[in-house]
């Protein structure tokens, strides 16, 4: 009965994990011509849908591992590993990706909005399609080894 609540609670977790960026893609146009004072409240938007992502990945993220320790699955499988390895990236990648772009876009009168913009939407999609990726690898997992 533990591991249907948790497994629930996993799936629970992914929408608002990967929900918000969703969002973010019309936002991510609005920007590219956005006044000041528009921009005072697009990126507080930005910035609060990208922290509850990281947030609800807490839990996703704790209750895929409690999962994985009351179904006795082996940390060596292949989709575990891949899963691992695409995760500990995405996490490095939205410590980087968002933050310090958001923060740019902020300062008034910044002449490379298109730039930032653009890196902005690239990083979106480039998280969705991360993703989408470990969401195949703990949906099929594949065995490679």
């Amino acid at each position: 009965m533990i591991y249907s609540f948790l497994l629930y609670l996993h799936i629970l977790s992914v929408i608002p994990s990967l929900g918000p960026f969703f969002v973010l893609i019309p936002l991510v146009r609005k920007l590219r011509t956005a006044s000041s004072d528009e921009l005072k409240i697009y990126l507080p938007t930005f910035t609060l849908a990208v922290r509850l992502s990281k947030h609800c990945g807490h839990v996703l993220v704790t209750s895929g591992v409690l999962m994985m320790w009351i179904g006795h699955i082996s940390w060596l499988t292949s989709w575990v590993l891949i899963t691992i390895f695409i995760l500990v990236s995405s996490l490095y990648f939205i410590a980087r990706a968002f933050s310090p772009t958001i923060r740019k876009l902020a300062i008034p009168d910044h002449n490379n909005r298109q730039e930032l913009v653009n890196k902005l939407r690239f990083n979106v999609w480039l998280y969705v399609v991360l993703m989408v990726i470990m969401l195949w690898f703990m949906v099929n997992k594949p065995n490679f080894w």
